[in-house]
């Protein structure tokens, strides 16, 4: 049951960080991020 709830807590809290940084318009930069560190390891940027 403990377990069960540790999951579910997890679960939550994750998507209330998801939610959050959606509100505070961060996907751009966590894009721009991904993009560049993708580009770094192929050797392309």
């Amino acid at each position: 049951m403990k377990e069960r709830l540790l999951r579910y807590g997890i679960l939550f809290m994750s998507i209330g960080f998801i939610a959050g940084g959606i509100y505070r318009n961060e996907v751009n930069t966590v894009f721009k991020k991904a993009i560049n560190i993708c580009l770094e390891c192929i050797g392309i940027g």
